[in-house]
């Protein structure tokens, strides 16, 4: 988080501490992070005292309001008597990434949130006594809050906290910490997988897989080719990517979540705002009832939250996600609402272009984004990653043209291909869209926060690609 988007959150929530680090080290990487504090703090009146651990010997200049965290911590009891709060008392607020704009300062309660944690982190991983889970999500995301931190605690898990990144030192950290650690649940984002398809399966079969019991993947909808990827290459028994429990038995379908967790009712509408009934159907993924783990709403801002969540469909909860119901009834994920674009009369979601573009054997990963369009309306625009020494490029994207006609439509195919070495990713791993929908709209003088992403210059490749794709290819509308 860097100095705005950090001044932004805590002068919203007025907070009256922060804890920080005096650095922090991801990648092989030291980030300076006392120092983006110092700056944000100048202009947050209400921060009174700033505690800064030691993650690395390296001394930082103090200021004031610093507090070193070990020496005071050092003073204190270890026993913590606890404290009566209601059930509906703020547990804690979360920010969002701010990858769809103003990031959000979302409320969770003490009693449903960390209800839901201990629940879904128990059934939903199988998890047993004595297992070791890894959710390698940053603490930051509310799934790294929910399976790091609350769901394992409290159930007296042993839970791993990951720091690093998919590819450093090298592709195989990952699996190398599985085997040194002995983990029995892995839970990943689908953005890592197809990151690591790049890269050679012998940095995952190098290392000692067998004490993986469950598979997870997390946060946007995982794509057949990094599913089989996942569940193959690390030869478990099973990818658990549901918000319930798979049954002993049980089928498991590629690319689908499947089954509602307790207490969730879900439900699909269409565009009039009515419900979908019956199964081989799509729309927007709505939830019927309130359930323990929903947000409350959004610090300072609850009308921002009634019309996110609540205005787009009176009477239910707006998850912003389109999902298809199988005719075995079952769930999966399409992709967000705001990812569904109108190519001449035909409403098609991005995420489904995606899909298609991944099963190349070339491509670990890609981005569709919707651009305007004078006679269409809007066309879809391709950002596309290749493996490490493919083909020419002009031949796989001749073949992705082909793949999405045969497995969509002729109507769907991308009208521009743009070849990228990184896709703009928070450190979430969320597919910053709008960033590539700036550029691709030639709008790059007004690309909004990148404060989130994992690392900023992978804006200015794209940026100098895109330079490079308008001269040889002139766009046309």
């Amino acid at each position: 988080m860097c100095q705005p988007h950090l001044c932004f959150c805590v002068t919203t929530a007025q907070c009256k501490a922060v804890i920080t680090c005096n650095q922090g080290v991801r990648g092989g990487r030291v980030i300076d992070l006392k120092t983006t504090v110092d700056t944000a703090v100048k202009t947050c009146p209400s921060v009174q005292h700033v505690f800064v651990a030691q993650r690395t010997d390296n001394s930082v200049p103090m200021t004031r309001l610093d507090i070193p965290l070990e020496e005071e911590m050092l003073k204190e009891s270890p026993e913590c008597a606890p404290v009566m709060m209601d059930s509906e008392d703020m547990l804690f607020m979360l920010y969002t990434s701010g990858s769809t704009g103003k990031p959000k300062g979302i409320v969770h309660t003490q009693a449903g949130y960390l209800l839901y944690a201990a629940l879904t982190h128990q059934y939903v991983f199988d998890y047993q006594p004595g297992d070791v889970f890894g959710c390698v999500a940053d603490i930051g995301w509310v799934t790294g809050h929910s399976y790091v931190v609350y769901g394992p605690l409290c159930n007296g898990a042993t839970t791993v906290l990951f720091e690093s990144t998919p590819l450093y030192p090298d592709p195989g950290r990952y699996w190398e910490m599985v085997q040194r650690l002995g983990i029995n649940q892995f839970y990943g984002a689908p953005t890592a997988i197809r990151l690591l398809l790049k890269y050679e399966d012998s940095w995952v079969k190098k290392y000692d897989r067998s004490s993986l019991k469950t598979l997870g993947s997390v946060g946007e909808p995982i794509n057949h080719e990094a599913w089989e990827w996942f569940f193959n290459v690390t030869e478990t028994g099973g990818v658990c990517i549901a918000p319930r429990p798979s049954e002993e038995g049980a089928e498991i379908i590629p690319a689908m979540a499947m089954r509602p967790f307790f207490g969730v009712q879900p439900d699909l509408m269409d565009e009039k705002g009515s419900v979908i009934r019956g199964n081989d159907v799509s729309g927007a993924l709505c939830i019927s009832q309130p359930w323990p783990g929903m947000a409350r709403t959004i610090y300072g801002d609850h009308q921002r939250f009634v019309d996110a969540y609540f205005k787009p469909y009176p009477g239910y909860y707006f998850t912003g996600d389109g999902a298809y119901r199988s005719k075995e009834g079952y769930y999966q994920i399409t992709g967000r609402m705001d990812d569904v674009i109108n190519i001449s009369g035909h409403r098609l979601g991005t995420a489904e272009i995606e899909d298609a573009l991944d099963e190349h054997p070339e491509v670990p990963e890609t981005a569709v984004i919707g651009i305007s369009h004078d006679i269409k309306g809007e066309v879809p625009f391709a950002f596309v990653v290749l493996k490490d020494g493919s083909l020419d490029h002009s031949v796989v994207i001749d073949e992705l043209k082909s793949l999405v006609a045969t497995k969509i439509a002729k109507y769907a195919i991308p009208d521009h291909f743009l070849v990228v070495k990184r896709l703009p990713k928070t450190r979430s791993g969320k597919i910053m869209r709008r960033i590539l929908r700036k550029v691709a709209m030639d709008q790059m003088d007004d690309l909004g926060d990148v404060s989130t992403l994992d690392d900023p210059s992978v804006v200015t490749e794209i940026i100098q690609a895109y330079a490079q794709f308008k001269i040889k290819t002139p766009q046309k509308n």
